[in-house]
């Protein structure tokens, strides 16, 4: 350890496998999406009763992955109130003290370090509301893509019996007229398509936040020179000791 600093824990172990398994399972979700809105690749395999499957494997696989989605999305909300090792929620609170270390890390920012009047040891303001606004996006996502899903069992009824589809129509009927509010379709005039356009949409949105959150973890590490981007690895950052 370098003189002068102190080993910080940032994120847990728990954490650090949802951060990873939802890295893996959005590589998955944004290929197979992908393929399934516009099939960008064909198999090497003359039999077309393989090839005709393609589509199929690509539904599972990105169903699959959604899942995973759902179930870590759970758990990181009962974390987000009731951890025990960091309460994320009592830094979106807009209480002076957030709004005050909100603008002072988005100055460090802007500014490239020049200004840094805030504590790194810990989770900032502008890091937990960049990371609400990923959840929010997430949930679009989960909540359009259950809805596109429900909608290819016309029958009313699944493998499980007709209560799934009809708790699922329950929860995400009503993406369908706030899609349409978003595509500013007429009123009245909002249809499945209008959710296919905002699901598609909202992952490009995810892109860009991936994009600049990897920006921003290696620009902490370069400028502040604490070791951000090892938290998601080994859990742990490095700060000046105020005591040494």
């Amino acid at each position: 350890m370098k003189e002068g600093y102190k080993k910080v824990e940032r994120m847990t172990p728990a954490m650090r496998i949802i951060h990873w398994v939802n890295v893996l399972s959005m590589i998955v979700a944004i290929a197979t999406g992908l393929y399934i809105a516009a099939p960008y690749y064909q198999t090497f395999i003359a039999d077309s009763a393989v090839d005709k499957y393609v589509m199929a494997w690509n539904r599972w696989g990105h169903f699959m992955v959604a899942i995973i989605f759902d179930v870590t999305s759970i758990i990181v909300a009962y974390l987000y109130f009731f951890s025990c090792f960091e309460k994320p929620w009592k830094k979106v609170i807009p209480t002076p003290t957030n709004i005050k270390e909100f603008f002072a890390v988005l100055i460090n920012l802007i500014t490239l370090n020049r200004s840094k009047n805030f504590d790194s040891s810990h989770s900032d303001s502008f890091n937990t509301i960049y990371f609400a606004i990923f959840h929010l996006l997430l949930a679009w996502m989960l909540l359009t893509g259950l809805q596109l899903y429900v909608h290819a069992l016309a029958s009313g009824e699944s493998s499980i019996g007709a209560w799934w589809p009809w708790m699922l129509h329950a929860m995400t009927d009503w993406t369908i007229p706030a899609s349409g509010w978003i595509n500013g379709a007429a009123s009245g005039m909002s249809s499945l398509m209008d959710v296919r356009i905002t699901h598609h949409y909202t992952m490009w949105f995810i892109v860009v936040w991936v994009v600049f959150h990897i920006y921003y973890q290696v620009w902490r590490t370069i400028f502040w020179q604490e070791g951000d981007i090892a938290i998601a690895f080994g859990g742990e950052k490095f700060v000046k000791d105020k005591e040494a």
